[in-house]
């Protein structure tokens, strides 16, 4: 089906004519033709007359940095609006939108722009540009402008689609006010496609593929512990909000007078719910409602109890709405005062008639006096060590080397000693950097169980924004000295009397930013690394530091100043969706490329590097983007995402000389490679992808070539003995691709494995049966040519002679 010829309004379009348009082009023939796999030839409501409820139809706001004004507004160069993007104090700021383009083409990006009072700064001023296409930007306009032209010519390449960003700053801040309207792009010329094909050259042999690419990354935010990796049901289980209050998850059961918030010698944190209890016939209490459970399995709880004024009869059962809760209770009686600090423990044991959604714990008094309740647990009795046996079972399979922990943002207001000793006694917290609670149930104590659980290796992240060097020494010594050291003794009293041997420490996080707690300037934060680096090792000389990069000013402060100080240095990266398949899939590999070029610059212009060869920890990369299906940051991924994953998968290791560790963020839920339900786990694409890579990629990289849609890349064994391919095809219909192979000769047999779908959108989802596997196939007759599913990755493993 072909596409029609671009159409460019003129300045004498007038309103009428302008929105019936934008009507045909914005909100029908985008959507069919997207479906369809078509390019349309212009921007999505480039004129800006279309409105939504956030403004343009189309596009969003971005503030990439500093402060400013992003808004729709009633000023046109034609028709009736455009929009305005203004800063008093400096901003770096957008107006956003994704257009859909055909690969191998060239393009004319133009628009216009009024300026009023506007200086560069130590950005450029008012312009267009492509996204992650730089230096791809207009002429920037400063000062004061009436409307004015400006354009650019780009070639595509492979891309199938590019973000436009009506640009304010661009690299830096700039003040005053700038207008843009009537954009325009024009398909200008086509090229030939090119032929796809692979050539593997196997006597071209890189550097070893280092294991902890495969590593993983969990933090202290939304589901991806509790309710992910932790197995407790209860949330809130320390009272850290008032029972009965908005935030709190407690409601009381009898009059709300009849609960109240005692701060006298709380059992944990700032206060315990006590029961004013009135007598024999009434019965007051507090219940948690929401909970799953399914039938046949057996859940556990306990909680912590005292009283005073007593006697009293004391009740606590469980169970759903459709369970009669008769058998599924516990009571037993409190007889007078209990001693000033004495709690009682009383456990639960829970077999449900049916599954339910909307179950309850109950905990119930009736009689005379207060009745104070402490902490309240309640797990499946199948966990392992306070873990969930469904999302074990999936880590397993991950089988990642490497976990870094605790965070990511968390680590910049966390304080480690909050983490250890009993768990009940630990003080429940305000998470420091994202929402929700934070219980401190999962300390290192914990970690260090999880990995052993795993046969994985700790990667432990220090606090270096609101922490101190000395709780950084502290933490290092409470892991790993021996324990007739004082920190190794209160580690072996805690019941882990072997030191840990945690080797891999990263001094801080994202310290770069100003959403990090402690944040500092480069010039300052260099003295603090490196106060930090020098009292770590002094401490403990056997151990490897990351140092907290951010490709451009900052890695290159760190690298300069800091790289007697640092073994590793970390990077980060998070990809949005983009609405073109292959560019979508791009954006993996085209950033872990831009950081590893990126890189080698540095060793070639900042003396000495080279020769401290200090490699990449890639901490956190992944996708980001949608809606929270599955908590806080909990999103979905789909059939497209797993191809970027591969896809960046095969870049790494062609810059296997750089890239030491990768760790994906962030395992579970939270932008995961695993979603949980309350009751169910599975394994993502996104997980799929790297669990197939893990187990079945070689590790001595060899030269390999593709075209577009392809990203191809072989490896040998460790032994040699097999020769490993993998393919993501990043395209809609089934190929059969030429394959030749150079420098080793093939059998023609092996196995193969699949991960593909016709539907990029295709997901798995933990209440459902899977929708998406990998696949194996025996292989006994490969010669010259591969064929290839649409929207897939394929491994090949292939004897050779």
């Amino acid at each position: 089906m072909s596409v029609a010829p671009p159409l460019e309004p003129t300045p004498s379009v007038g309103p009428v004519m302008k929105n019936a348009f934008l009507s045909l082009v914005l909100f029908s023939s985008l959507p069919l033709l997207a479906q369809e796999g078509r390019t349309p030839d212009a921007l999505p409501n480039g004129f800006f007359e279309a409105v939504s409820e956030d403004g343009p139809a189309g596009w969003r706001r971005v503030t990439w940095n500093g402060s400013g004004r992003i808004e729709h507004v009633e000023v046109a160069r034609s028709g009736q609006r455009s929009v305005l993007l203004s800063s008093d104090q400096g901003g770096d700021l957008s107006w956003t939108t994704t257009a859909v383009v055909e690969p191998f083409a060239r393009y004319r990006l133009s628009g216009w722009i009024r300026t009023q009072d506007v200086e560069a700064g130590s950005g450029r001023g008012a312009l267009f540009n492509l996204h992650d296409m730089q230096p791809l930007a207009t002429a920037a306009l400063t000062g004061t402008n009436d409307w004015t032209r400006v354009e650019l010519e780009f070639e595509t390449e492979e891309r199938d689609a590019v973000q436009v960003n009506c640009l304010f700053g661009g690299w830096g801040l700039s003040t005053g006010q700038a207008w843009y309207d009537d954009l325009t792009l024009e398909l200008l010329e086509r090229h030939p496609q090119p032929e796809p094909f692979v050539t593997v050259h196997a006597d071209r042999v890189g550097e070893p593929i280092s294991k902890y690419v495969y590593g993983q990354f969990i933090e202290h935010l939304g589901r991806c512990i509790y309710g992910g990796i932790w197995a407790e049901m209860l949330v809130d289980r320390k009272f850290f909000h008032a029972v009965g209050s908005e935030a709190s998850t407690w409601r009381v059961i009898g009059p709300a007078e009849g609960v109240r918030m005692s701060s006298e010698e709380p059992f944990v944190g700032e206060h315990t719910p006590e029961v004013l209890l009135a007598g024999a016939g009434e019965r007051r209490g507090i219940v948690q409602r929401g909970l799953s459970f399914r039938q046949g399995r057996t859940y556990t709880g306990y909680i912590w109890l005292a009283s005073s004024g007593g006697p009293m009869e004391v009740t606590w059962r469980m169970g759903g709405s459709n369970d009669p809760m008769t058998g599924l209770a516990t009571t037993f009686g409190l007889e007078g005062d209990s001693a000033p600090g004495e709690w009682k423990l009383e456990y639960l044991r829970h077999q449900p008639g049916s599954d339910t959604d909307d179950g309850r714990l109950e905990i119930l008094a009736e009689g005379e006096g207060i009745l104070r309740i402490g902490p309240v647990s309640l797990m499946p009795d199948d966990n392992v060590n306070g873990m969930r046996a469904d999302t074990l079972e999936l880590l397993r399979r991950l089988d990642s080397p490497v976990y870094r922990w605790p965070g990511g943002n968390f680590v910049s207001g966390y304080d480690w000693r909050d983490g250890i000793g009993d768990r009940d006694r630990r003080p429940p917290r305000k998470n420091p950097a994202w929402q929700g609670i934070e219980a401190n149930d999962f300390g290192l104590d914990e970690f260090m169980v999880f990995c052993r659980e795993l046969g994985t290796e700790p990667y432990i992240a220090l606090n270096s924004g609101l922490g101190s060097v000395e709780s950084a020494v502290d933490e290092l010594l409470y892991a790993n000295a021996p324990a007739d050291t004082p920190l190794g003794a209160e580690r072996a009293a805690n019941g882990h009397p072997e030191p840990y041997g945690v080797h891999y420490w990263g001094i801080g996080n994202e310290m770069y930013g100003g959403w990090q707690l402690g944040n500092v300037p480069l010039e300052q934060y260099v003295v603090r690394h490196n106060d930090f680096a020098r009292a770590l090792r002094a401490a403990d000389p056997s151990i490897e530091l990351v140092a907290v990069g951010a490709v451009g000013a900052w890695s290159e402060g760190m690298l300069e100043n800091c790289a007697d100080h640092m073994d590793l240095i970390s990077e980060h990266f998070y990809c949005q969706e983009r609405s073109g398949l292959r560019s979508h899939v791009r954006q993996i590999p085209d950033s872990v490329r831009r950081i590893a070029e990126a890189h080698r610059r540095y060793r070639e212009e900042i003396a000495g590097l080279a020769e401290r060869d200090i490699r990449i920890a890639l901490d956190e990369w992944n996708y980001w983007y949608g809606p929270h299906v599955f908590g806080e940051l909990g999103t979905r991924y789909f059939l497209k995402d797993g191809l970027g994953v591969a896809a960046g998968l095969n870049e790494m290791a062609r810059h296997s000389d750089l890239y030491f560790m990768a760790n994906y963020a962030q395992t579970v839920n939270v932008i995961g490679a695993i979603k949980t339900s309350p009751t169910a786990a599975a394994m993502e694409t996104t997980g799929l992808v790297l669990e197939l890579y893990r187990q079945r990629f070689g590790t001595l990289p060899v030269e390999t070539e593709s075209a577009s849609p392809l990203d191809a890349q072989a490896a040998w064994s460790e032994d040699r003995r097999t020769l490993t391919l993998a393919v993501v095809h990043a395209g809609r219909a089934p190929l059969a691709v030429p394959l030749e192979v150079r420098g080793a000769r093939l059998t023609g047999k092996g196995s193969c494995y699949v991960l593909a779908g016709d539907d990029p959108q295709t997901f798995n989802d933990p209440d459902q049966p899977p929708s998406l596997t990998v696949e194996r196939f025996d292989v006994s007759d490969l010669a010259d040519t591969l064929p290839l599913p649409p929207c897939s990755v394929t491994l090949w493993v292939l004897e050779v002679e």
